[in-house]
């Protein structure tokens, strides 16, 4: 029952022959009636809004599995371009060794050539004797049969690491003979240069030989030009058999083919 004033609420339990009834202002009744609607509607919204996060409160831990997976494969897949890399590096490598770049790279004026590659073919071992006595300057090839130059001088630059020398294919156990007489100054084995000599001469020249499979002489010996002085191998930073030859003047690597006589 309702007036203009107050409300009256019935209340009747099941088996109970009494009532009891509870008269309420009406001001009492509609703000009671509108903070149920509000807390109903609260409550739906509540549910709305809240079960998008619930849910991805519970994908968090799936998240971080994949992103630690991503992250596992992209480091698989940078050690994989690095080792591809490599292999590249060391096929270019071999394939130089094998002659595969016989002919001197054009480059633009103002660069550096890549190679400076010929065939070079030492004076036969049948021909008369060519070496003068004593000590002299390097200026023999180091070498008594036909050898392949896989890779000249390289000045420091932004693609290529600096190269002093020649390198000259040649199968291993091939004698290498000194360019000129000397003394032995150096030898012994290096990271780089593998098994290596080096000779001091006349005029403030050096002369060097790298990545041999054996050397022959001792520190402080005297040698003639053209002895034999080491074995060509494959020691040291190398990719396959080679000698490493390498003529200094007052400390400064030069072109070993503005010296040597047999060089074109």
């Amino acid at each position: 029952m309702t007036d203009d004033k107050a409300v009256t609420v019935v209340v009747h339990r099941d088996g109970d022959p009494h009532s009891r009834q509870f008269r309420l202002p009406l001001w009492v009744a509609r703000t009671l009636l509108f903070g149920a609607g509000a807390l109903g509607v609260g409550i739906i919204l509540g549910g709305v809004l809240y079960a998008p996060i619930v849910r991805t409160a519970s994908s968090v831990p799936g998240l971080r599995d994949r992103i630690a997976r991503l992250e596992a494969e992209r480091d698989q897949v940078q050690q994989l371009a690095r080792r591809l890399d490599e292999a590249e590096q060391r096929y270019e490598q071999i394939r130089e060794m094998m002659g595969g770049r016989i002919v001197l790279a054009m480059q633009t004026p103002l660069a550096e050539p890549v190679l400076a590659v010929a065939p070079i073919e030492a004076q036969p071992p049948e021909a008369p004797a060519r070496f003068e006595d004593g000590l002299s300057p390097p200026i023999h090839w180091p070498l008594d049969r036909r050898g392949i130059i896989t890779r000249g001088q390289v000045s420091p630059g932004p693609r290529d690491e600096t190269h002093s020398g020649l390198d000259i294919a040649v199968p291993i156990g091939t004698p290498i003979r000194a360019s000129g007489g000397g003394v032995v100054a150096e030898l012994g084995e290096d990271a780089e240069y593998g098994l290596f000599v080096i000779l001091d001469h006349p005029g403030d020249y050096q002369s060097l030989y790298g990545h041999a499979s054996r050397l022959l002489i001792s520190e402080g010996d005297t040698v003639a030009a053209g002895q034999v002085i080491a074995l060509a191998g494959s020691t040291g930073r190398s990719t396959g058999p080679h000698l490493h030859f390498e003529i200094r003047r007052g400390a400064r690597a030069i072109d070993p083919r503005t010296v040597v006589r047999e060089a074109p």
